[in-house]
């Protein structure tokens, strides 16, 4: 029986998945959401426990790191889902709670911050699993303006988000060799039917069973037991965006990480 936290787990794909991993009973399965409502909805359909946070604060994303280690003494899986979408043609420029781009703040900083909180339950549960969801939408950083001031659209502030995460991702899977937590990204699928699909305008490509399947697989299937800084587009494993590999590129990231999460490099580390 493995302990799975699923963020974003009250609808979509996050939702989807909570409902698949509970239909054999197997797992204890702890799922974050910000909506109330939907958030018992899940939880009255998969028996799972539940935690309310808005990933737009970073007191917050502590928070809910210190609510589940306290109430744990395992982590097998963390499964970072949570994210803000896009409209197509949106360009309104939002900020978190704590002044960062909001698709910045929600969709890279606070699935770091919750990862690097939670890494000493995941080391203690090893072997162990971070998962990823990111997207095959990936633009680099732009680091003379990474809160992305000029030139706004939602678009391009969601694909560089996810391309961030991704490099993070390879960042942290090399910094955990050897502990038996292993760090993989993925893109799910292509415009699922669920409520940030349809917000961006799209027509719907894959079916969300695809993204369950392929964002599952990384959970726990036995064959990638141990495999750690990939990238997957589904169930097949591929190449993300060019900087996503690039030391400079991601060196400056995590500086630029640090900064935004407010404390030296050193307080990254695990």
């Amino acid at each position: 029986m493995a302990t799975i936290l699923i963020t974003g787990a009250s609808d979509g794909l996050g939702r989807a998945l909570a409902e698949d991993l509970a239909v054999d009973g197997r797992h204890t399965l702890l799922l974050h959401g910000r909506d109330p409502r939907r958030l018992a909805e899940v939880a009255e359909a998969t028996g799972a426990r539940t935690y309310r946070a808005d990933l737009s604060s970073l007191a917050a994303v502590r928070g809910l790191a210190a609510e589940v280690a306290a109430g744990h003494d395992r982590l097998d899986v963390l499964v970072n889902n949570a994210g803000v979408g896009f409209h197509a043609t949106g360009t309104q420029r939002l900020t978190s709670h704590d002044g960062h781009e909001l698709r910045l703040a929600v969709n890279y900083l606070a699935p770091v911050l919750l990862t690097r909180e939670l890494l000493p339950l995941l080391r203690r549960s090893a072997p162990a699993r971070v998962v990823n969801v990111a997207s095959v939408g990936q633009r680099p950083v732009d680091f003379s303006d990474p809160q992305l001031t000029r030139g706004h659209t939602e678009a391009e502030a969601y694909c560089r988000s996810k391309l961030a995460l991704i490099g993070h991702g390879l960042d942290l899977a090399e910094e955990l060799s050897g502990s038996g937590v292993t760090v993989n990204s993925l893109h799910p699928a292509s415009f699922m039917p669920t409520a940030m699909s349809r917000a961006s305008g799209m027509d719907v490509v894959d079916s969300l069973e695809q993204g369950v399947a392929a964002t599952r697989r990384l959970v726990d299937a036995p064959e990638l037991a141990g495999v750690t800084g990939r990238y997957f587009d589904g169930d097949k494993e591929a190449r993300a965006s060019a900087e996503a590999y690039d030391p400079e590129f991601r060196r400056r990231l995590a500086a630029l990480t640090s900064e935004l999460l407010a404390g030296p490099a050193v307080a990254l580390r695990a």
